[in-house]
């Protein structure tokens, strides 16, 4: 039985380790009944790639939304370079009077807030009495200056815990500036 399970466990190390390729052409020759066996007990390495995989997805359904908004508003902005290299958790697209227009679901999870609370408020309902007003300012006058930017701000939960947010601000243009969105996540 020990002998097994160490099987099981290296066998499950190793697909785990595999690229799509190398495991669809390893799963062709593991049959079946060796490969469903109760005691695999590194299932936590699947449920991790899945993991990975459904962020990926949820990445891209997220910019994909943004190219669709992009298309309808006719933005002359590069998307998948404003997106590149970029580590964020939420998306925040507002109108050129900074009211928001949409938030991916990453929105929820960071902030408490239902997506359809934040539509129509501006970004600033997040923040409060820990919120720098020198940073405030900052933030309006490159809005103002239609600068990209970044800053880190004290934000504020639904339940009323603070939490450092780093954003990650781009005006989006056709003729001038239409919009912005904001790429943001915990730090």
């Amino acid at each position: 039985m020990k002998k097994n399970v160490a099987n099981m466990m290296c066998l499950d190390l190793f697909l785990a380790s595999q690229d799509e390729e190398d495991f669809a052409a390893t799963k062709k020759s593991i049959l079946p009944s060796e490969f469903l066996q109760p005691e695999l007990i590194s299932f936590n390495l699947y449920l991790d790639y899945f993991s990975i995989e459904i962020n990926k997805l949820n990445r891209e359904n997220d910019i994909n939304k943004i190219k669709a908004f992009a298309s309808k508003f006719e933005w002359i902005d590069n998307i998948d370079k404003i997106f590149e290299g970029e580590n964020f958790e939420t998306i925040v697209l507002t109108n050129e009077q900074q009211e928001i227009l949409w938030v991916n679901d990453g929105f929820n999870k960071m902030t408490g807030f239902n997506k359809n609370f934040a539509l129509k408020k501006t970004p600033s309902f997040l923040q409060g009495e820990n919120t720098c007003p020198k940073t405030r300012a900052r933030i309006r006058e490159k809005i103002r200056k239609n600068e990209p930017f970044k800053e880190v701000v004290i934000n504020y939960r639904q339940d009323k815990s603070s939490y450092k947010c780093e954003i990650k601000v781009f005006p989006l243009f056709n003729e001038h500036t239409t919009h912005y969105i904001a790429l943001e996540k915990v730090v």
